[in-house]
């Protein structure tokens, strides 16, 4: 491994140690027995199904059926959702965004700037992230608040390891920061992050010794366990086009596999497409029709159901259980988080 990669590595993990303490100090355990899934299902084309009921759906933990404790059906508006929109300025370039900010506007616009369930726009830059206050239904008032947020130009310098390993440390904890703030409320989130995605730091030369493996291992367990525990769904909006887009549009699917030990890590499975992907929500860069992309992911409240059942204790401390929702009827997929971290 050459120096500066193996600086990068050594830089990572003091970074990745300051995530874990937070992660540690941030996180309530909360009923760990009971698992609470969301559920969109969907035929091979078209929108959610709805006006399925509870016999329509078996679960499986670690290819185990379980029994359901609880079901309900929400269509359109029924449960409460909220949403965050993230216009991420530390991993797009300025060209991009400015492309996104006049496509969020025409999205929070549409109908007459009326939107189908309670936004918020939060906007991440190498200063800080900035959540606006409240939310709301009005598209035209967001819209204008969106031209109050000043989103300039980075400090970061990108084309360094440096650079790159510091912008996945302020996405991470960015990430960590946005789930926190709207954990306690009500109901389903759902964080809509506008960005190519934060970097891999994965691949040929990219060794990692067991202390940093087990310091990223500590990260995927809280990250997962906080939006677990906080019922929020992440998704990736990628235009395509985007400076760094291209090249990740099919790479993160090597790392969307649940992790279940430290020695399997790789700094590629706490990626922002993975992370979306992990946690039942979508990685979309297929069209730089931005409206459209937007769209696609509210739709998935459009009909959705939330099932629940109790996990049996872990046999050891930070234990994969693979996830699974098979339905009776045919050709439907049922699209959830798909794992969790169970605990003796």
């Amino acid at each position: 491994m050459s120096i500066d990669k193996r600086f990068g590595c050594f830089l990572l993990a003091a970074l990745l140690s300051a995530v874990v303490l937070s992660a540690q100090q941030n996180i309530s355990p909360g009923p760990a027995s009971r698992i609470y899934l969301d559920v969109v299902v969907t035929p091979k084309s078209g929108p959610p199904v709805a006006n399925l009921q509870q016999q329509d759906f078996i679960i499986l933990d670690n290819k185990t059926q379980q029994h359901v404790t609880s079901f309900q059906a929400f269509n359109g508006s029924q449960g409460p959702i909220h949403v965050i929109m993230v216009i991420d300025a530390v991993n797009s370039s300025y060209q991009s965004i400015a492309f996104q900010r006049d496509e969020i506007d025409r999205f929070l616009r549409a109908d007459g700037g009326r939107l189908a369930e309670p936004m918020a726009l939060a906007v991440f830059t190498d200063t800080g992230t900035q959540i606006q206050q409240g939310f709301s239904t009005d598209g035209n008032a967001l819209s204008a608040s969106l031209d109050q947020y000043a989103i300039g130009l980075r400090n970061i310098h990108r084309s360094s390891q440096y650079g790159a390993s510091d912008r996945f440390h302020l996405s991470i904890t960015a990430l960590r920061e946005i789930a926190g703030q709207v954990a306690n409320l009500p109901g389903r989130k759902m964080i809509f992050w506008m960005s190519p995605g934060w970097p891999l730091l994965s691949g040929p030369g990219i060794e990692l010794d067991s202390k940093q493996q087990n310091q990223i291992f500590a990260t995927i367990v809280d990250l997962s366990t906080q939006l677990r525990q906080a019922r929020t769904t992440l998704y990736g909006i990628d235009p395509l086009g985007s400076s760094e887009g291209l090249g990740r549009t099919f790479y993160y699917q090597d790392f969307v596999k649940g992790i279940g030990r430290a020695s399997q890590v790789s700094l590629g499975d706490l990626s922002l497409q993975v992370l979306a992907t992990q946690t039942g929500g979508l990685a979309l860069s297929s069209s730089n029709d931005v409206v459209s992309l937007l769209q696609k992911c509210l739709a998935d409240t459009e009909a959705y159901y939330g099932l629940s059942f109790d996990s049996a204790p872990a046999d050891h401390r930070d234990e994969y259980h693979h996830l699974e929702i098979q339905l009776t009827k045919p050709g439907l997929t049922a699209r959830t988080r798909q794992g969790y971290y169970a605990q003796p």
